[in-house]
């Protein structure tokens, strides 16, 4: 084509070719783009001066523009790993090839193939003969004297396969692992989850299989670490494929945990049947495989923990003793013919351990048993293999000086055999805190283990306090006042009314209702007409009104702070916002109440219960002993003037029992409706201790309380009866050797805020009494327990004898506020009739 007919240069950026080059530019590389982009297109006389170099460097440049990593523009990725991938764009950058997911699984099998081909290869075999060996645990006094050794006995007993009877071993493998006699030991769901779990810190899981569970029970150590279970992943492997079945069913039947204190299947037989394992029946052997899903938990006995009572325990076994025979038969392990003529639990002997462990001494080694196990996440397996030493807050002169107080007054207070109708099932608890330091020194947990008795009283939950419960109503109304004192706490020289039969408004003012849809009336247990109180007088005749409507004007959940602040667990709290609820319907235990009460005896500093001092494991010390820190549950102008009531309750009202004691002292009488439980809680600045009395049956299903009316030939019991004599007895002695101190001063407090209703101004005959001073009238009656009542005998200490005057009942009583004299009172009013007329709401001290 001659040079004439060329087509002359077109304009850059014009034309078709120049379009469809815009439209191949990727996003980011045009004209907005911050990079320069050189073209190979030629550009004429006018192009910018970076295109006079070579060809070559045009392509460079030309790639560099374009970008290497465009679908199939860039060079091939010469990388051992192409990852992200050089040939993709985007998100797909990131998505691994086959080849790449291939290669990495090839690659991990190769590495975890020989890994475990070394693992097998360097772990050997249990020795079930050398499993499961128990040492002594030791269990010291306070002042570092041995109290007893416990354990170490019942776990050496090695038996042959041939000696374990079938159906337990079809029990156990229908239970646990229906495939163990065709699985290869191991269950690789369980062990990822395991190994998971530890490896992200979650809880530690055992293994699935009899095979996994028989490796674990080898160890003796307590870590629960990933190279343990590794290690363990291992053995089970060469045992699935080096061992016969029967050998690993032995091994795990001879080394696993039954509970009371027995490691394998011949301790077991022995421990909960008293026979030998070869003897044993199917039902027994359903029941001893229900136990091996957590002795805690499973046996009867109870276990650790709140979920793991007798009762919750009994319920959890025969659930799961009915569901194993069940499944022998789904899984056909047994007969359905055979399932059927096992309809009741099989009958289970006392434990050994308990009958070995005498008077306190059981109920001793329970609660700080239980205490260290809480405190260094022992587990109960971990512990029935002993070797631990704990040293207690337990001192023995203080026990002993319980132990008497209690056996006294019962011995010279029930009769069982001139009474066996009243006079059986009754229960006796104790527990007492040192105020500085909130160490268990003495509890009285019943007459002891070895007689049956293996309720622990002293920790007994379930039996209500009665009105030993309210002065945690006051110290609220203190702490937060009511709503007629504007936000301010309130003073016990307020005033409430405290007739019989009130009607007790809510926090709206309006009347409760009953069941019928009437007007509440609360009850008193005496009908006398005592108009309106102060707060003080009400508590000193534990007066049941005015609190019914006091913790109405408080607010329930302000009483529940401050209980809780002072050591009361909440579980143990009446959850209904009713009248009844300041009266005492919780039930915390004996050790609970002596605590919290100490928090009014340290002028509102708060120590936790604790029982043991340290605890040491092959020579070391276990962290976590030391004593627990205090904590300011209250002001101390609150504490000190809740203690400054409680004195006059003791001086004046109806604790006087106490008085005997010979030292300052404050205290609270409780006894509940239909008289089921009667209290004592009181301290010195020294002590706290607190006294139950209660009738149950301690063997029955439910425990269910019983009515004390008739009880020692008398018509009822009342908390500053023989609750306040065992208390007093208890204290002399405990503190006969200490010096006498007295509680602190307190200062006023409050506001007076009166209910409505009540007369203005205050009469000043309903200021608060001091706690030094008794008027005469108070002190009238002798303090000698044996006054004469008209023609009767000399009364018993734990008696109240008080002359025929004007229908007064035993002035120790506290439900309806006699002050135990048949003088009047301070106020000019008699002491309570003898009414026992109460309510559905009535608690009578």
């Amino acid at each position: 084509m001659s040079e004439h007919r060329r087509k002359p240069p077109q304009p850059e950026g014009s034309g078709r070719a120049a379009a469809r080059r815009a439209a191949q530019q990727r996003p980011g590389r045009g004209a907005g783009s911050t990079r320069d982009v050189v073209t190979t297109s030629y550009s004429g006389p006018y192009a910018d001066p970076r295109g006079h170099g070579s060809r070559a460097e045009a392509r460079r440049a030309t790639q560099r523009g374009s970008g290497t990593r465009g679908r199939g523009a860039g060079r091939p990725d010469k990388r051992f790993v192409n990852y992200p991938r050089s040939d993709k764009d985007g998100w797909q950058r990131f998505v691994p090839s086959w080849k790449l997911v291939g290669g990495t699984a090839l690659g991990f099998f190769a590495v975890i193939t020989a890994g475990a081909g070394i693992g097998i290869a360097a772990v050997s075999t249990p020795n079930p003969n050398l499993a499961a060996k128990a040492q002594n645990n030791v269990f010291f006094w306070d002042d570092g004297t041995q109290m007893v050794a416990t354990g170490g006995t019942m776990n050496r007993q090695i038996v042959p396969i041939d000696k374990i009877p079938k159906s337990m071993q079809n029990a156990v493998i229908a239970a646990e692992n229906e495939s163990f006699e065709t699985d290869k030991g191991i269950d690789p769901m369980g062990i990822a989850r395991a190994v998971w779990n530890m490896a992200t810190g979650g809880s530690t899981q055992g293994g699935s299989t009899i095979t996994q569970q028989y490796v674990k029970n080898t160890y003796l150590d307590s870590d629960q670490t990933l190279k343990r279970k590794v290690t363990e992943l291992f053995i089970s492997m060469r045992l699935g494929v080096s061992e016969e079945k029967d050998t690993i069913l032995a091994g795990y039947l001879n080394t696993a945990y039954y509970g009371r204190d027995a490691y394998g299947i011949q301790a077991a037989a022995r421990a909960y049947f008293g026979k030998d394992c070869w003897n044993l029946t199917p039902s027994e052997s359903a029941f001893l495989a229900s136990v091996l899903k957590g002795p805690n938990l499973y046996n009867p006995d109870g276990g650790i923990g709140p979920a793991a009572t007798p009762e919750e325990n009994t319920k959890r076994a025969h659930l799961r003793w009915a569901w194993v025979l069940d499944r022998e038969v789904a899984v056909g392990r047994m007969q359905k013919s055979e399932r059927d003529q096992y309809k009741e639990f099989p009958k289970l002997v006392d434990s050994e351990q308990a009958r070995s462990l005498s008077g306190q001494t059981g109920y001793l080694v329970e609660t700080a048993k239980q205490y260290a196990m809480k405190v260094a996440k022992i587990t109960p397996e971990q512990m029935a293999r002993g070797g631990y030493q704990i040293k207690t807050t337990f001192q023995k002169p203080k026990v002993d000086a319980l132990v008497k107080a209690v056996d006294e007054t019962r011995n010279d207070f029930l009769d069982e055999k001139a009474r066996p109708e009243y006079d059986t099932f009754v229960q006796f608890g104790a527990a007492s805190v040192d105020v500085k330091t909130g160490a268990i020194v003495a509890l009285y947990g019943g007459p002891g283990m070895d007689k049956k008795h293996f309720s622990n009283n002293a920790n007994t939950i379930g039996v209500p306090v009665g009105s030993t419960w309210k002065p945690y109503v006051l110290a609220a109304a203190m702490e937060y006042g009511t709503q007629n004192s504007k936000g301010q706490g309130i003073s016990p020289d307020s005033k409430y009314m405290a007739n019989d039969r009130t009607v007790i408004n809510n926090r709206e003012g309006k009347p409760l209702r009953d069941n019928a849809g009437q007007p509440f009336r609360q009850k008193n247990e005496s009908e006398y007409p005592y108009g309106y109180v102060t707060l003080d007088e009400a508590m000193e005749k534990s007066i049941n009104v005015p609190f019914a409507q006091l913790v109405f004007d408080v607010g329930h959940n302000k009483v529940r702070e401050v209980a809780k602040a002072t050591g009361i667990l909440p579980d143990s709290m009446n959850p209904n916002n009713d009248a009844s609820f300041a009266l005492g319907t919780s039930t915390p235990s004996a050790i609970r109440m002596a605590d919290s009460y100490a928090t009014f005896a340290a002028s509102g500093i708060h120590r936790e219960p604790f029982s043991v001092r340290s605890v040491q494991k092959d020579g070391k010390d276990l962290p976590g002993f030391e004593p627990p820190k205090e904590q300011r549950a209250m002001d101390d102008s609150i504490a000190d003037n809740v203690t400054k009531v409680l004195e006059n309750v003791v001086q004046n009202g109806t604790g006087t029992k106490a008085k005997k004691l010979g030292r300052p002292a404050a205290g609270k009488t409780g006894t509940t409706d239909f008289n089921k439980s009667a209290w004592f809680v009181g301290y010195t600045p020294e002590l706290s201790t607190s006294v139950t009395l209660f009738r149950t049956d301690p063997n029955s299903p439910d425990k269910k309380l019983i009515s004390m009316k008739g009880v020692g030939g008398t018509d009822s019991i009342h908390g500053g009866d023989i609750p306040a004599v065992i208390w007093t007895a208890y204290m002399k002695d405990a503190l006969k050797d200490a010096p006498v101190k007295a509680f602190p001063t307190p200062d006023p407090i409050g506001v007076i805020a009166d209910s409505a209703g009540a007369p203005s101004p205050s009469p000043s005959v309903s200021s608060s009494p001091s706690m030094s001073v008794s008027p005469s009238p108070s002190v009238s009656p002798s303090p000698s327990p044996t006054p004469s009542r008209g023609s009767k005998p000399s009364c018993k200490p734990w008696q109240l004898c008080i002359p025929d005057s004007g229908g007064n009942t035993d002035g120790g009583s506290d439900g309806g506020g006699s002050t135990g004299s048949p003088s009047p009172t301070p106020s000019g009013r008699p002491g309570r009739p003898g009414s026992s007329n109460w309510g559905s709401f009535a608690d009578v001290g």
